[in-house]
């Protein structure tokens, strides 16, 4: 498309739930409210998220490469790429191809690395996709662990009762940046009544804290990422997108206890959805 003006388009490499409010049911609505294209690059299908009873999934690995193929073909480009809950090794392996074929000068790699919280990896994670997670650091832009996926990615033990100061925030976000990404953001760090998320790039770090609402919700990181990656595309600054993300995920929070929403049902955003800028 001819012409200085023209939409900004973001590749999601995630999921596809359908009841829950995660991946990309949560990405792509978020990122069009903000004027953003978002495509999916689907690594599995599922009826609901792990959080529930039962799920129904069907693994999408063998079709992946297929599928970046034809969008390759028909010429398809990114001003953005994130990326979200990665299934096997494999996948990893995959992702790191797309990125390596559709990165181009202008494009802003988000790797959101969904590998574990509390101080414990996902029952899927394995070593060698730990390994693997670490490659993919090298071509990414930004970076938003939180804090297990942090130390895992710099083989550091988990501090105890998952406290750690800013200085120690600093030195951890500073090495990640040292594998690859020029910004980093170390996510949903808790203290007392906040939520913290702090902040590096151009080897400064600074601390944005929100008040905490309710308790942990399926979907929230992947309505930060979203929002994230949005807001940089559309080139706003590295500590706006993180706040507007902030602001609106306590929204919703609110909301979701104003509905008593059990946990596994997500965020609320669609009450939202037409405020974000």
């Amino acid at each position: 498309m001819s012409g200085a003006k023209r939409q900004k388009r973001i590749a999601l490499v995630n999921d596809i739930t359908g009841f829950g409010r995660c991946s990309v049911a949560v990405e792509l609505p978020l990122i069009s409210a903000l004027k953003v294209q978002a495509c999916a690059l689907p690594t599995a299908i599922l009826s609901c998220h792990t959080g529930f009873p039962t799920h129904y999934i069907d693994d999408y690995t063998d079709r992946m490469r297929p599928y970046m193929e034809d969008w390759q073909q028909n010429g398809v480009q990114f001003d953005g790429i994130a990326t979200g809950f990665l299934g096997s090794a494999e996948q990893i392996a995959i992702v790191q191809d797309f990125i390596r074929t559709f990165k181009q000068p202008g494009t802003r790699v988000m790797v959101d690395p969904v590998m574990g919280d509390y101080g414990k990896l996902y029952a899927s994670y394995t070593d060698e996709m730990c390994e693997k997670m670490k490659g993919l650091l090298g071509l990414a832009d930004i970076v938003t662990p939180n804090l297990t996926e942090a130390c895992r990615l710099l083989d550091r033990a988990y501090p105890k009762d998952g406290k750690v100061d800013e200085g120690e925030l600093e030195y951890m976000a500073a090495e990640l940046s040292d594998r690859g990404p020029s910004q980093v953001v170390i996510t949903g760090l808790s203290e007392g009544d906040t939520i913290e998320n702090f902040i590096y790039e151009a080897g400064r770090g600074t601390m944005l804290r929100e008040k905490k609402i309710g308790g942990d919700r399926s979907g929230s990181g992947d309505a930060f990422a979203a929002i994230v990656i949005a807001s940089l595309v559309r080139g706003e600054s590295l500590t706006d997108a993180v706040k507007k993300a902030a602001d609106f995920i306590s929204k919703c929070l609110k909301y979701a206890v104003e509905l008593d929403l059990p946990w596994n049902y997500g965020l609320p955003f669609e009450e939202y959805l037409t405020e974000l800028k």
